[in-house]
């Protein structure tokens, strides 16, 4: 039947067709009885209260479905969160008691012996550390890509600064030859 509270429906009553879901229907046929109340019209009046009721029982019985459908979703998704929650404890359980001496963590089991080869990959956790006093000899480049870079030959020294500083300011200033050759 599928969702009776949003459908859409087309009702035949005795003043013609009426469109909408069951709860529009439901108003309209209110409003139907009572301007046939007020046109002092009883059989019509009764007539669209069948009508409305029709459609009132229904709504009524989709909307109980409904609920039954939605309590009964609760009700499982309780009994599963129930089921996550003892199994959540067991678990919490499990791992505070100790091992047995005869069962072997899982750590144990996913590294293995170092003599097996398991396939696994060694990891620098994993590895013995290299003795830091006794460091390897350099060995000598075999090629020219590995062989050290020429030390760089040093700078040139400056000139001294009165010497560069001296033709820029006499080109700059040339009040300053005549104040030297009036001296």
């Amino acid at each position: 039947m599928g969702n009776i509270v949003n459908r859409v429906f087309d009702s035949s009553g005795p003043e013609g067709k009426v469109r909408g879901t069951p709860q529009q229907i439901i108003e309209k046929y209110n409003q139907l009885a009572r301007d046939a109340q007020l046109g002092n019209d009883r059989v019509a009046a009764e007539n669209f209260q069948q009508h409305a009721e029709h459609y009132l029982r229904m709504l009524s019985a989709a909307q109980k479905d409904m609920d039954a459908r939605r309590e009964e979703q609760e009700r499982q998704n309780r009994e599963r969160q129930a089921e996550r929650d003892r199994d959540r404890q067991h678990r919490q359980e499990n791992t505070d008691q100790p091992q047995h001496e005869g069962e072997a963590s899982s750590a144990d089991m996913v590294m293995g012996d170092e003599s097996d080869s398991s396939g696994l990959v060694e990891t620098p956790e994993n590895r013995p550390a290299a003795p830091a006093e006794d460091p390897l000899p350099a060995a000598a480049p075999e090629t020219a890509a590995e062989a050290p870079a020429k030390p760089k030959r040093p700078r040139k020294p400056r000139a001294p600064r009165e010497a560069v500083d001296a033709p820029k300011e006499a080109a700059a200033d040339p009040a300053g030859e005549k104040s030297q050759a009036a001296e």
